[in-house]
């Protein structure tokens, strides 16, 4: 293996890695905007608490259909 193929082959490896960490990045950043959000709607409408996740589908479904 040349000079040049093993500095090419460290930069593919230096951006895999870095895209890695970014979707580790994005990863997290999605799972804390989930929880924020359930924790806002359980602060909003505490009913929602006892529900399954089946009926809160539906719950929020019929409250926020269009209206037509």
């Amino acid at each position: 293996m040349t000079e040049n193929e093993k500095k090419l082959l460290q930069a593919k490896h230096r951006l895999e890695e870095a895209q890695m960490r970014d979707r580790q990045k994005e990863r997290k950043a999605r799972t804390r905007r989930l929880i924020q959000e359930g924790a806002i709607l359980e602060k909003a409408l505490p009913q929602t608490t006892q529900m399954t996740l089946e009926q809160l589908e539906v719950f929020l479904c019929e409250v926020f259909k269009p209206i037509r």
